[in-house]
């Protein structure tokens, strides 16, 4: 048993950042680069301090083998990843959704009357409530059974998105009609979404990189998944991007952020070009 010291400076070595860069990379796909290690450093001393262990060596123990890792796995992914997002982020894509692809949906699913969105990596909600204006503004899907699910890694972000409730940091996008719409201004500065946009929208901690847990995820017709599996190596993406395939409808989208691509990752998808953006598409649709 460890005796913390407080005021004892703490050191990654170039060993263990090699050990702990692996383990989070085997655990959700994130890769720390040699370039990275202060950032790696800087970010877990945080844990380390608030768990009074001395040492990462002491702390990788606890990663591996000690009763609480899943409980610490939770809060690590608190402290390494940037969940920085606001209403109506990229509109080019949004108008694709909205102008190009739901009209597409609502032909093709006229005989379920069934729709399903998956905002993966939806960080503090601000992405599946976005989808659900646009649905309740297309008028089209009244009566149809529709969910968009949410989901993320870090607990804290989701739990966020389930409130509804943000500052104005998040609106910097937004147009004022939906403003006044959709939110409803508290007096300490803060808005709530209303409850007819949170109906569609469900949340739940999710790994991509879990296959199994993945495999829960029932059939959708469109996924989101921008700017997260930049963040991923190579090996990480297509573990990904095959879930994604695995998850999607025939004919399904997957909307990627602009900076990202499937090139040398899946052939499972087409790129599409549609009038206001292009998305990937995988086989099977029209």
């Amino acid at each position: 048993m460890w005796m913390f010291e407080p005021d004892k400076p703490i050191y990654l070595s170039d060993e263990m950042f090699r050990l702990l860069r692996d383990y989070i990379h085997d655990y959700c796909g994130i890769y720390f680069d040699e370039k990275s290690k202060g950032l790696l450093e800087k970010r877990l001393a945080r844990r380390l301090k608030m768990l009074h262990i001395n040492s990462f060596k002491d702390y990788y123990h606890l990663l591996r083998y000690d009763r609480r890792r899943d409980e610490e796995l939770v809060s690590v992914m608190d402290v390494l990843t940037v969940n920085e997002t606001y209403f109506f982020r990229e509109q080019r894509q949004l108008d694709a959704f909205s102008k190009e692809i739901l009209p597409e949906l609502k032909a093709k699913n006229s005989g379920t009357r069934k729709l399903r969105i998956w905002s993966a990596g939806c960080s503090t909600g601000e992405e599946p409530y976005t989808l659900a204006m646009l649905l309740i503004e297309d008028g089209g899907f009244l009566n149809w059974d529709v969910e968009i699910v949410g989901s993320d890694i870090t607990q804290r972000v989701l739990q966020v998105a389930r409130k509804g409730v943000y500052r104005q940091n998040a609106f910097r996008a937004i147009d004022d009609y939906y403003m006044a719409k959709y939110f409803t201004a508290g007096q300490d500065g803060t808005y709530k979404i209303a409850d007819a946009v949170r109906r569609y929208v469900t949340f739940g901690n999710l790994n991509l990189l879990d296959a199994v847990k993945v495999g829960f995820v029932e059939s959708m017709d469109v996924i989101f998944c921008r700017n997260v599996i930049i963040y991923f190596d190579q090996t990480a993406k297509k573990k990904v991007v095959e879930h994604f395939s695995n998850r999607l409808a025939e004919g399904g989208y997957l909307l990627l952020g602009h900076a990202e691509s499937l090139i040398n990752i899946s052939t499972a998808f087409t790129l599409k070009h549609l009038k206001n953006d292009m998305v990937y598409q995988k086989a099977g649709g029209y």
